[in-house]
């Protein structure tokens, strides 16, 4: 491929890497900061159905929709006050990922993850112009730039922070991973990227055991099976601190598995649903506190009742002031 001056010299990866950042439509830049919608990303293709395989596997493909459905009836946020993205294309995807890894993926799941793929994306413009932001999806921290595991085929933190770097022109990132699992993807993308710091907390008895990952966490929390909310919250607490003393960032991409619940099958956490939101609130408080832009990903959470504690800490997130939808919404209407 020819570069852009014309000099027939070829395009190095960086460039490239650029260009097709400053190209994609992923951004969706006809929605401005002054808009009338939330920072909430959402899209009923999130929820597709895999012709059954869905009831095969720990999976649940219709946690996203109940998460938004919970959220309406709670009169929180209403269907046209969320944001919908635009499914990545294959140049988005290529930011991160080679043509041999894209042309080895085969699965029915294909279009949801690429559409949530494109939230995550999307979710740090918003959190930049609006202070925080919701992708409810999205948080496949077990794909990394040249393999997928776990569930996650797409990269979609990497994706995120690496168009954060080109199009928001920022240059420290913070990934909070409190799912249960590792996040041996994006560890294995940023490991040797002194902009992008990694707080991991998760059960060191499950999946994925990527000991190479390991060793590019800058804070690595390691709790046992069976940790119970009381531990889990305090050892949060510290963490948080030891971070705030640590590293600076200008955005805080935050994944927010439920994994950690009691009783999720694939966990082996013992958290109650109050300590989800005492965790999230946490957190929060934690990017207020700063002044630091926060986005959420909702990564993994494996039983039915996921879906609503997703949406009571949403809700709870408001109810403490940590988010702003209620008030978003009534100045603009004045």
């Amino acid at each position: 491929m020819a570069s852009a001056s014309g000099s027939g010299a070829p395009e190095g990866p960086e460039a490239l890497r650029r260009r097709r950042i400053l190209s994609s439509r992923l951004y969706l830049d006809d929605v401005p900061s002054s808009s009338s919608k939330a920072p909430v990303v959402y899209s009923p293709a999130y929820d597709i159905s895999f012709n059954g395989m869905e009831k095969q596997h720990p999976f649940d493909s219709s946690k996203w929709g109940r998460v938004r459905n919970s959220l309406e009836d709670a009169g929180l946020l209403q269907s046209d006050r969320i944001v919908e993205p635009l499914e990545a294309s294959e140049d988005d995807l290529l930011v991160v990922h080679s043509e041999s890894y894209l042309n080895s993926l085969e699965s029915s799941e294909k279009v949801a993850r690429i559409v949530e793929v494109g939230g995550s994306v999307l979710s740090a413009k918003l959190a930049l112009e609006k202070g925080w932001a919701i992708n409810i999806g999205g948080g496949f921290h077990h794909c990394s730039a040249q393999e997928g595991g776990g569930f996650c085929a797409y990269a979609d933190i990497s994706l995120c922070i690496n168009f954060a770097f080109i199009r928001l022109n920022i240059s420290r990132v913070m990934i909070i991973d409190l799912d249960a699992h590792q996040g041996n993807g994006h560890e294995k993308d940023f490991g040797s990227d002194g902009r992008v710091y990694t707080l991991d907390m998760y059960n060191s008895g499950i999946y994925p055991f990527d000991h190479v990952a390991k060793k590019y966490i800058d804070q690595k929390v390691e709790l046992d099976s069976g940790t119970k909310t009381e531990d889990y919250l305090e050892n949060l607490d510290k963490a948080l601190k030891v971070a705030q003393s640590r590293f600076r960032p200008q955005l805080i991409v935050y994944n927010a598995g439920t994994d950690i619940l009691h009783g999720d099958p694939l966990g082996r956490l013992k958290v109650s649903p109050e300590g989800v939101a005492i965790r999230d609130e946490q957190v929060f408080r934690f990017a207020k506190d700063q002044n630091i832009p926060i986005l959420m990903l909702t990564s993994g959470g494996y039983m039915k009742s996921s879906g609503r504690v997703i949406a009571d800490s949403i809700i709870n997130l408001s109810k403490k002031n940590l988010i702003d939808i209620v008030n978003l919404f009534s100045l603009e209407v004045i």
